[in-house]
């Protein structure tokens, strides 16, 4: 199944899921939510019913509490996501982009070396 890019809402809730590596409740969810960002319990429940008609969480009940169960894993998502914006701003070039984070001050002479030792390896 071909997921669809999730809007910045719906992926903060799917990366604190991804983190916790464990089913959590809509409470525990909230209380990863960074204090700058609180949302209200129904914004909260919203997103996750998003994420379950797209096919990102199921939910299960524990006694009076659902539990959300990530059913996409957070690396298939992000090498999807990182094919896509490698092909739409990069025109499939890895070059292209590690030129961009490199002229961006977005990578350190140290994440270089990392990155071409890393490609020696292959």
């Amino acid at each position: 199944m071909e997921h669809k890019t999730l809007p910045n809402s719906e992926l903060e809730l799917m990366m604190i899921l991804w983190n916790a590596d464990r089913p959590m409740t809509r409470m525990e969810i909230e209380e990863k939510l960074p204090k700058k960002r609180r949302l209200s319990k129904t914004t909260v429940l919203s997103f996750l019913s998003r994420l379950e008609e797209k096919g990102f969480v199921r939910i299960e009940k524990e006694g009076r509490n659902n539990c959300y169960i990530p059913l996409v894993k957070e690396n298939d998502y992000l090498k999807r996501e990182s094919g896509v914006i490698l092909k739409k701003l990069y025109g499939s070039s890895v070059r292209k982009f590690v030129a961009a984070l490199y002229d961006g001050n977005g990578i350190s002479k140290d994440e270089i070396k990392d990155l071409k030792d890393y490609l020696d390896s292959l």
